[in-house]
């Protein structure tokens, strides 16, 4: 591990990698608690899966873009540590699967030598900034909204903040009111405006899917574009101070909203403005807004041996973008799964021919930008040799699905399986749907909506029955979702749960029925609107009847044993579980953090570092005495309570003036030395209670 010192120029890149292979080998050596070891490692990206033994490594990649050469390292670290297969994410992300975890922070630095980090990719942190894959070239956009998705992904990348919330948090940047990076789904999703010529944003609040799907509030119809990240960052500071932490399924901040409500929330984040960092993001526009040089290149003569084939992937797959002559082409990705050597040279193509770049797209695809309409039959040649040429890109046929039982330790039922059979069915049997009209079919193996089933206008979420003492597979149906624009979406309608092998029969009956009697134009969720829930309960209630399954119905798709229900525990969001032991060294690391941060001149960071030092402390000595700390706010305020004004541990002021100072200064240095001064005392008091309770004991 020591060549890392040499082979990563920044410190603080090489000082996590070092961190994540201490804190490996002391697991390993049974000195390192489990629960807290997964919160670290999952911070890094590091997850498990289904298979044990493994893990997968999801690698994070800021509103989904890659470069050449950032496509051939992944590639080449797929090849080394994994399988050679990379797995497109609704998030924009690639997962590799099957990793050892004592190799991890060796994977890690060999991706940083292209400036590519898995680091917050999961876990209590803020997720990858996702964008549409459009951003910078859609002809309806006010402006490029990727240099503040960047600048964002830059700011609270291993800021103190947010590091360990009570869970994950999803922030999006759509490129105009179409909607297209689903801002109504998200814990903060920003839709660009121009105001009398400024720049600013539609900010959406407190949206989620899961098992409660939440739209979103809108916050703001303006905000400027200087105000963005101060309004993120007041928002994550309450979010990890009044956030559920006990209650997994209750620590999303849609429901902290929800149980407060939105005025209360904002009147929370107003609270903070004083303590807010000063630091000015550096929003890099020139950067993003102007088209990449191209490359004075001749391009190869090709012919095209069938023609009608050729228009029309140019109909379904090929879109001009804002930049006269220049052009998008997609790239359909069934299950969001490629590999290596198709990776390789892509990668090779578009820094030749086009701008050197490639989008990762939200349904799971690819987007290489910047290709001159001169270039598109030579474009279309060379992808049709690596497989890319597939029709119906953003179409029917384009399901997205989670990996859902194939790796993940929550999934109930195939999602992979069904999704390979139904896209096999669309394109025997209904060539309309794959080069014409788009419905979007989402499945996902589980009620977590990682598939984002739950806002498809045909969905399907992975399940099971029960039939005597046997359980077989089945898929809830879901109609009617879908994104309206401008902050808007709807939620699909669960309409009847049938068992898994009779999804294609559902997807025929939907299609058929749609296409005997919908009107002109008219859309599949206005077509459900107009039907009625009842209307295709009806249609498909017969596929519901469990009374006569063959031996074949117990099988999953794409499996050959009968079904088995087998769900792990999921480490997505985990709740870390500590001894009053850890907690109390933790506080020692936040210190320590907190004093690093000082010397580096980042007094907000040093702050904050001290008071989660401080809050860590109290909760340490409530743990000791089996009290329930929901909230970093709970904590403050049953200190107070049980030891305070008990006089059990004394302060000049009460606990919550104490704790909560950072809210009434600014981020100077003299604060920063004071609160880090606060904080280590606060500490020694602490332990040295803890130290007297235990030998009274």
């Amino acid at each position: 591990m020591q060549s890392f010192r040499t082979e990563i120029e920044n410190p603080v890149v090489e000082q996590d990698i070092l961190d994540l292979e201490k804190k490996i080998r002391l697991f390993r050596e049974g000195k390192a608690n489990e629960e807290k070891f997964r919160s670290l490692r999952l911070a890094r990206g590091v997850y498990g899966q289904r298979q044990a033994g493994v893990q997968m490594v999801r690698i994070k990649l800021p509103f989904g873009k890659v470069t050449s050469e950032q496509l051939h390292r992944i590639a080449n670290v797929s090849d080394e540590y994994s399988t050679g297969r990379l797995h497109i994410t609704t998030r924009q992300d690639i997962q590799i699967h099957h990793v050892s975890l004592d190799r991890t922070p060796e994977l890690w630095a060999q991706l940083e030598k292209d400036d590519i980090t898995l680091r917050e990719a999961c876990g209590n942190t803020v997720r990858n900034v996702t964008a549409s894959p459009t951003a910078g070239i859609d002809p309806k956009e006010p402006f490029d909204v990727s240099p503040y998705a960047e600048a964002t992904f830059k700011f609270f990348l291993r800021n103190p903040i947010c590091q360990e919330m009570g869970r994950k948090f999803k922030i999006s940047f759509s490129s105009s009111d179409d909607d297209t990076a689903l801002s109504y789904i998200h814990d903060l999703g920003f839709i660009p405006k121009l105001k009398e010529g400024k720049r600013g944003f539609k900010v959406m609040l407190g949206g989620g899917l899961g098992s409660q799907p939440r739209h979103a509030d809108e916050l703001y119809d303006f905000l400027p574009v200087e105000e963005l990240i101060p309004l993120i960052e007041g928002v994550l500071r309450v979010f990890d101070r009044y956030g559920e932490r006990a209650k997994r399924l209750k620590a999303r901040m849609k429901f902290l909203i929800k149980d407060i409500g939105k005025e209360a929330f904002m009147d929370l984040v107003a609270e903070q403005q004083t303590a807010l960092s000063k630091k000015q993001p550096d929003f890099q526009i020139e950067k993003f807004e102007a088209a990449p040089p191209l490359q004075n290149v001749e391009v190869p003569e090709v012919e095209i041996e069938d023609q009608k084939e050729f228009e029309t992937w140019k109909n379904t797959n090929v879109f001009p973008q804002k930049q006269e002559g220049l052009f998008a082409v997609g790239i359909r990705v069934p299950l969001g799964d490629f590999y290596t050597g198709g990776a390789r040279e892509l990668a090779d193509l578009v820094k030749k021919y086009a701008g050197n770049e490639i989008r990762l797209t939200l349904r799971q695809d690819i987007l290489v930008r910047h290709i001159k309409e001169e270039f598109l039959p030579f474009f279309y040649t060379e992808l049709k040799k690596l497989g890319y040429a597939e029709t119906g890109y953003n179409k029917t046929v384009d399901i997205t699905a989670c990996p859902g039982t194939d790796t993940c330790n929550l999934g109930i039922a195939s999602s992979t399986g069904i999704a390979d059979v139904l896209e096999d069915v669309l394109k025997e049997e209904y060539p309309q749907f794959v080069n014409g009209r788009d419905i979007t079919i989402k499945i996902s193996g589980c009620m977590n909506a990682c598939g984002q089933h739950n806002m498809a206008e045909i969905g399907f979420q992975g399940m099971s029955v029960k039939v005597g003492k046997a359980v077989a597979p089945a898929l809830q149906v879901l109609l009617g979702g879908g994104t309206l624009g401008n902050g808007n979406g709807r939620f699909a309608d669960k309409v009847v749960k049938i068992p898994s092998k009779r999804g294609p029969e559902a997807l025929r009956l939907l299609l058929n029925d749609f296409e005997a009697n919908s009107e002109s134009g008219e859309g599949y969720a206005a077509y459900y609107d107009r039907q009625g829930k009842t209307y295709f309960y009806d249609l498909l209630k017969d596929l519901a009847d469990t009374s006569n399954l063959t031996e074949n119905d117990f099988i999953d798709w794409g499996h050959e044993k009968p079904y088995i229900k087998a769900v792990g525990v999921g480490e997505c969001a985990g709740v870390v579980i500590d001894l009053v032991a850890t907690l109390l060294f933790e506080s020692e690391e936040k210190i320590d953090n907190a004093k690093t941060a000082l010397e580096r001149k980042a007094w907000s960071d040093s702050i904050y570092h001290s008071y989660t030092s401080i809050v860590n402390s109290a909760k340490a000595l409530l743990t000791a005495e089996d009290v329930k700390t929901n909230t970093q706010a709970g904590i403050i305020s049953q200190f107070d309570e049980i030891f305070i004004e008990t006089g059990k541990i004394e302060l000049s002021t009460s606990f919550k003036e104490f704790a909560y100072q950072l809210k009434e200064n600014e981020p100077s240095e003299a604060f920063a030395k004071k609160y880090l001064d606060d904080a280590h005392l606060f500490l020694k008091r602490v332990d040295a209670y803890r130290t007297k309770e235990v030998q009274h004991v």
